[in-house]
């Protein structure tokens, strides 16, 4: 059986993934290959109580604090996607447990023609 080796990882990526039912939290490498995750769910929220900005940040303490423990993670470029009320909440999160963020960049889909609107209402 072959050993596992311990690798040490400074710097990291933790994407942020928060819609208004949930926010899912996951830190990789700057490879992009996933060091630890968690979302709302997986700290015992459950139903509409994932979405709060409460949920997102136990998430983020969650996820980050696994990578730190079990990589060494220091420091992380923070990627946001969704508009849901756990984005800034799961940043906060992250700097209050000693990890240094070094960039916040927001990857958020805008769309710029959208869904087609309903037929008009004939009363």
């Amino acid at each position: 059986m072959k050993k596992k080796i311990k690798r040490t990882i400074v710097t990291g990526t933790m994407h942020v993934h928060a819609t208004f039912n949930n926010t899912i939290v996951t830190v990789s490498d700057l490879n992009g290959n996933a060091l630890s995750w968690a979302s709302a769910g997986t700290v015992n929220f459950k139903g509409s109580r994932k979405g709060t900005p409460f949920a997102s940040q136990k998430a983020a303490e969650k996820a980050t604090l696994a990578a730190r423990d079990e990589y060494g993670l220091k420091r992380v470029e923070v990627v946001v996607k969704g508009s849901g009320p756990g984005r800034e909440p799961a940043i906060r999160a992250v700097y209050q447990k000693g990890i240094r963020i070094v960039s916040i960049k927001d990857n958020t889909f805008i769309p710029y023609n959208g869904c087609r609107p309903p037929k008009r209402r004939r009363v």
